[in-house]
């Protein structure tokens, strides 16, 4: 299997976002797909209970169908305050700016060529986190996705180092129960927590990207 040796920093600080550099051609193989969530497994979950489960999609109807509703959920997205597009439009710091309109022309092409891309890679984890309401909601929904997305997140950090691009989506969800039935995914007791497309990239060099300096989001002892 192809790798890429990266050195622990380098891998953390350039895992990016990866829409447009997805190689739509080069197909990915199974093997590869679970040599990543191989890894993922070893993520930590609460309790250990090591609930998570990860539907990869290879078959191509099935990711046209994913695309499909990915795309109706885009169309409401792009409307809704705090998306990219509204951000952008509201930002004043041109470095910003401009990194939001990069941002929202590959969103707008991840969401053209979706069904083009080789695996959508969906975790799932037990619980239907809508029903999770009341005093302990706050408890229960971080015990939940705490113990999804290191293990989502391991899995990104794996498809780096060999050589594949990923992207974090969450916009099929507006119709999760739809993408559910297409999957077979028991919408009832589990949870569909993003959509992960996953492809050779085109070029392995990625940098860090502009982020906001630490002093501004670091607290010591205190807000």
């Amino acid at each position: 299997m192809t790798r890429l040796h990266l050195e622990a920093d380098e891998l953390l600080t350039t895992t990016r976002a990866v829409r447009r550099r997805l190689d739509l051609e080069r197909p990915v193989q199974a093997a590869l797909i679970r040599e990543c969530v191989e890894i993922a497994l070893q993520a930590p979950s609460g309790g250990n209970t090591q609930g998570w489960q990860f539907v990869a999609v290879f078959d191509a109807g099935k990711r046209a169908a994913l695309a499909e509703l990915y795309r109706r959920g885009w169309a409401l997205y792009k409307k809704a305050p705090g998306s990219v597009f509204d951000l952008e439009q509201q930002e004043r710091d041109p470095a910003r700016r401009e990194q939001l309109q990069r941002v929202a022309r590959s969103a707008d092409y991840l969401v053209e060529q979706l069904h083009r891309v080789p695996v959508h890679v969906i975790p799932c984890i037990p619980g239907r986190v809508e029903k999770m309401g009341g005093p302990m909601a706050s408890v229960a929904l971080a015990s939940v996705y705490g113990s999804i997305l290191p293990a989502a997140w391991s899995y990104m950090l794996a498809a780096r180092e060999r050589g594949l691009g990923t992207c974090w989506t969450t916009v099929h969800l507006m119709h999760e129960r739809e993408a559910a039935e297409l999957l077979g995914i028991p919408y009832e007791t589990h949870t569909q927590v993003a959509l992960i497309p996953t492809a050779w990239t085109l070029g392995t060099g990625f940098r860090p990207s502009l982020r906001k300096p630490v002093d501004a989001v670091l607290h010591i002892d205190g807000w």
